[in-house]
């Protein structure tokens, strides 16, 4: 797995690390050993400013995500012999936002960045929370992959 993690101007936050964490993810997901993805740490203004670009929101937001292959739930995008490399997607993170949300869940904030660097492999790989069911699923598959590194889905 080709995973790129920029923008972490935090001590606290081991790029290194977090692509390796959302390579795992990747791959136990089944995807393409060469997939690539792409994971960039922003401000709360950028944040904004691409949530109101692409989604008509207002304000930031934890964690963007914006696929470039179609995938839904326990079917990720395939690569066929011969293809290049699977291109995933951009995952964008507000670290104002994570270190917001730690706080007021009680968590650490590397708790919390794992946990949204799980959620955002999993929207660019289909998955979503618009219904109930669907917001317990993703709940599901975020603990199982947070449990492999010993942390428990807050």
């Amino acid at each position: 797995m080709i995973v790129e993690v920029t923008g972490a101007d935090r001590s606290d936050i081991d790029e290194v690390e977090l692509a390796a964490f959302a390579a795992s993810i990747l791959e136990r997901e089944f995807l393409d050993r060469e997939s690539g993805l792409s994971v960039t740490f922003v401000d709360a203004e950028a944040i904004s400013s691409l949530n109101a670009q692409y989604l008509g929101g207002r304000g930031p937001t934890d964690v963007l995500a914006f696929p470039i292959e179609d995938a839904a739930p326990d079917k990720p995008p395939t690569r066929r012999d011969g293809d290049p490399p699977l291109e995933l997607g951009d995952i964008f993170i507000c670290v104002d936002v994570v270190d917001a949300h730690a706080k007021e869940y009680g968590v650490t904030f590397t708790d919390e960045l794992h946990l949204m660097v799980t959620h955002g492999v999993l929207h660019i790989l289909g998955w979503d929370h618009q219904t109930g069911s669907k917001a317990e699923a993703m709940e599901v598959r975020e603990a199982e992959h947070l449990a492999t590194i010993g942390m428990v889905r807050r």
